[in-house]
C-alpha cells in the first residue's frame, strides 16, 4: 500500500505526487456509523423474513402440490430468478470488484495488485474451475452409471432409425440428469422417490412406466433420483456459496453504513428477495432422494439467515469495522470476483443454455415461452436497476 504517512493531502504537487497515494487518500473510508440502532435491528428481521419466504416459495410450489400454486406463478419465480442471478453477476459483483481491486482503485495501484487486472482474471479462473467441476460431476455419473452422450444413438434418433427400446433408454438417461428437464412431473412417479419432491420429466415418466418401476416395488426410480441429484447438487452448492459471499459483505455494510442507510435498507430488502427467488427456483428442480428430503429446506434457511446474521455482526462491530479500508477492499474484491465467475457460469450455462437452448423437453407453447422470456428479462432488468443504489 502507498505510504500514507509521507503524503500530505493539504500540499500536493500533481507533477511529482504519487498517484497511488492520491487515490488511496480520496477513496479511504472511515467508520460512518451514525446510530439508528432500532432501524438496523429491524433490518435483521425484515430481511430474514423476506429473503427466507422468497427462497422457500419456489421450492414449496414444486414440492407441495396441495398448495395449488398456478403454473404461471412458478414460471415467474423460476425465470425471474434466473435473470436476477445473471444481473447480480455483472452489476452487483463484477463491477464492485473493479472499484475494490481494479486498476483504478487504491488496491489496484499498489504492490503486486498493480501488475495485472485482477477482477476479470479471478472471475475467469472461477468460471473455468466451475466448468471443470461441472464436467467432472457429469463424467463421474456417466462412468459410474453408464449414461452419456452416444453419437450413434443420437444420430439414429435424428434420422428416424431409432428403435423404441433405444428411444426409451436415451430419453430416460442423460437428459434427465440436468435440472432443465424436470418440469413436467407425473404425480405417480413423484410419490415414489419422495412424497414431496418431483423428480422426473415427462420422458422419464414414460421410461419409468416402461420399466414398471412406479408401483413402489422397484428401485429404478430411486436410482434415477440419486443419479440426477449427484449430478446437480455440487453445482447448486457452489452457486449458493457464491451468493452467500456477496450476502455477507452487503450485510456487514448495512450494519455500519452511515448516511446511506436510509437508501440501502429498502434496496437490500428487494435485492435479497430477488436473489432468494433465484436460489429457490434453481433449488426447486433438483430431485432430492427421500433420505435427504430435509436438505432443500435447510439450504433455503442457510441463505435466509446469512444476511441477517451479517447485519447483526456489522452492528456489533459498528464502531470498529471500516468497509473502505485496504484489507476490507482486498477481501471483498476477491470474493466478489470469485462469486461473479460462479454466477456468470451458472446463469449462462446452467440456466439459460440448458433451459432454453439444449432442453429437448422445452415447451412448444408460444404463450408459455413468451412468459418465460418476459420474466427472465424483467428479473435481469430490475436487478440491474438496483445496482444504481447497491
Amino acid at each position: 500500500m502507498a505510504d500514507a504517512g509521507s503524503f500530505d493531502p493539504h500540499s500536493v504537487d500533481l507533477d511529482t505526487a504519487d498517484l497511488a497515494s492520491i487515490i488511496c487518500y480520496v477513496n479511504a473510508g472511515g467508520n460512518d456509523y451514525d446510530g439508528r440502532l432500532g432501524a438496523r435491528i429491524s433490518a435483521v428481521f425484515v430481511i430474514l423474513l423476506t429473503s427466507s419466504l422468497a427462497t422457500v416459495f419456489p421450492v414449496a410450489a414444486k414440492r407441495l402440490p396441495r398448495l395449488h400454486i398456478p403454473k404461471a406463478v412458478y414460471i415467474f419465480a423460476r425465470y425471474f430468478g434466473a435473470g436476477v442471478i445473471i444481473a447480480t453477476a455483472f452489476i452487483h459483483l463484477l463491477d464492485p470488484a473493479y472499484d475494490e481491486i481494479g486498476p483504478a482503485s487504491c488496491v489496484g495501484l499498489t504492490g503486486g495488485w498493480a501488475e495485472y487486472t485482477w477482477p476479470p482474471s479471478i472471475a475467469l479462473t472461477s468460471i473455468m474451475l466451475i466448468f471443470l467441476l461441472d464436467f467432472g460431476a457429469e463424467y463421474y455419473v456417466e462412468r459410474k452409471y453408464g449414461f452419456g452422450h452416444n453419437e450413434d444413438v443420437e444420430l439414429n434418433a435424428a434420422t428416424g432409425k431409432e428403435d423404441p427400446v433405444a428411444r426409451s433408454y436415451r430419453q430416460g438417461s442423460h437428459q434427465f440428469l440436468h435440472s432443465a428437464d424436470q418440469d413436467m412431473v407425473n404425480p405417480q412417479v413423484q410419490a415414489v422417490s419422495d412424497n414431496d419432491s418431483p423428480s422426473m420429466s415427462r420422458l422419464d415418466n414414460k421410461h419409468a412406466l416402461a420399466e414398471g418401476s412406479i408401483d413402489g416395488k422397484g428401485s429404478d426410480d430411486s436410482a434415477w433420483t440419486e443419479r440426477a441429484f449427484r449430478q446437480q447438487i455440487a453445482a447448486f452448492l457452489i452457486l449458493e456459496f457464491g451468493v452467500i459471499f456477496h450476502s455477507v459483505i452487503i450485510g456487514l455494510n448495512l450494519g455500519v453504513v452511515g448516511d446511506e442507510f436510509s437508501t440501502l435498507y429498502p434496496v437490500i430488502v428487494f435485492h435479497q428477495l430477488f436473489e432468494g427467488l433465484g436460489i429457490g427456483a434453481r433449488l426447486s428442480v433438483i430431485p432430492f432422494p427421500s433420505r435427504l428430503k430435509w436438505m432443500p429446506w435447510a439450504l433455503c434457511a442457510t441463505y435466509g439467515l446469512t444476511t441477517p446474521i451479517s447485519i447483526a455482526i456489522g452492528i456489533g462491530l459498528s464502531t470498529q469495522y471500516n468497509s473502505g479500508s485496504f484489507t476490507a477492499n482486498v477481501v471483498s474484491g476477491v470474493l466478489d470476483s470469485v462469486s461473479a465467475g460462479i454466477l456468470i457460469y451458472t446463469g449462462l450455462v446452467e440456466l439459460l443454455a440448458r433451459d432454453f437452448l439444449f432442453n429437448k423437453d422445452r415447451t412448444r407453447n408460444k404463450n408459455e415461452i413468451t412468459l418465460m422470456l418476459v420474466c427472465l428479462f424483467l428479473g435481469c432488468g430490475i436487478m440491474a436497476l438496483l445496482g444504481k443504489w447497491a
